[in-house]
């Protein structure tokens, strides 16, 4: 397949969720290990981080015919995400006025929004959804029957729609809800 065929609604609402659900388990993972404790590190209630699932979609509509090209792949990962995540931060700041992340003090950082380190992890990302995942989930999709992937969506977007509106009143903003780095220091 050398192009991105046009595919249907319900595909891209389970990458989005699988993309999510991914990036909210990779960052509880992380701050588990590093501070033994669990964390939901979302701004929503459930297990799910929406800025990774819209990153890994856009990645995925933008790099899909280049997964032969794990280099370009890997850099323009790294700098779509970095931007996203900036972006992120700088209107969950401005609107909620609590810093979800904060890299203050790590190499090469910038606002403490966005860093180097973070940077390469995106870009890693990047290859591992393009170049392994998307391949994997295409397969997946294709054997799942069109009826259970549409009931499965319903179940989703009903699910999170509900956690958006309560989140979008009262955000998680627990304790330990800022970076990780920050709390194994």
């Amino acid at each position: 397949m050398k192009h991105l065929n046009i595919r249907s609604f319900d595909y891209y609402v389970l990458l989005f969720f699988c993309i999510s659900f991914a990036g909210w388990l990779w960052e509880v993972v992380l701050y588990l290990l590093g501070s033994g404790v669990f964390v939901n590190r979302g701004v929503y209630y459930g297990p799910y981080l929406p800025i990774y699932g819209i990153g890994g979609l856009f990645l995925m509509l933008l790099l899909h015919a280049k997964r032969k090209q794990p280099l370009l792949v890997f850099a323009v990962s790294a700098a779509i995400c970095t931007a996203i995540e900036y972006a992120a931060a700088a209107w969950l700041e401005y609107k909620w006025n609590v810093r979800w992340w904060d890299y203050s003090s790590l190499f090469m950082n910038l606002d403490g929004k966005i860093c180097l380190l973070c940077s390469i992890g995106f870009g890693a990302g990047g290859v591992l959804l393009i170049c392994i995942f998307q391949p994997f989930f295409n397969r997946l999709y294709h054997k799942t029957p069109r009826r259970v992937c549409i009931l499965i969506c319903i179940i989703l977007i009903v699910l999170f729609t509900a956690d958006a509106a309560y989140s979008s009143i009262n955000p998680n903003t627990g304790r330990n809800i800022t970076c990780f780095f920050a709390a194994i220091q």
